[in-house]
């Protein structure tokens, strides 16, 4: 008796397959979601790029200043970093 071989399912037939089931039980947005969306990925992202602009337009001004040794630049650097220290402090005491 010659026993029957199971055929095996093409492996590309089968994710193609699989693929197409869960494509179907995807919740695809509204016409209206996706712009709203869209809208505040690209209000957050020109947002951040004008933000990273300004400091870095801020700290290339401070860095040419403590490069050159310019006192006031290096007396507001020590300000900035003494009240980031204080309100490091504060805070991490708020937290106990």
């Amino acid at each position: 008796m010659a026993r029957a071989k199971a055929k095996k399912e093409n492996a590309i037939i089968r994710y193609l397959r699989d693929t197409r089931t869960e494509l179907r039980k995807v919740h695809w947005p509204t016409r209206q979601e996706t712009m709203r969306l869209t809208q505040i990925v690209l209000t957050v992202t020109v947002g951040m790029a004008i933000f990273l602009w300004l400091m870095d337009v801020l700290f290339s001004w401070w860095l040419s200043g403590v490069l050159k040794s310019d006192p006031w630049r290096i007396g507001l650097s020590v300000v900035v970093l003494v009240i980031s220290v204080v309100v490091g402090v504060v805070s991490g005491r708020r937290g106990e």
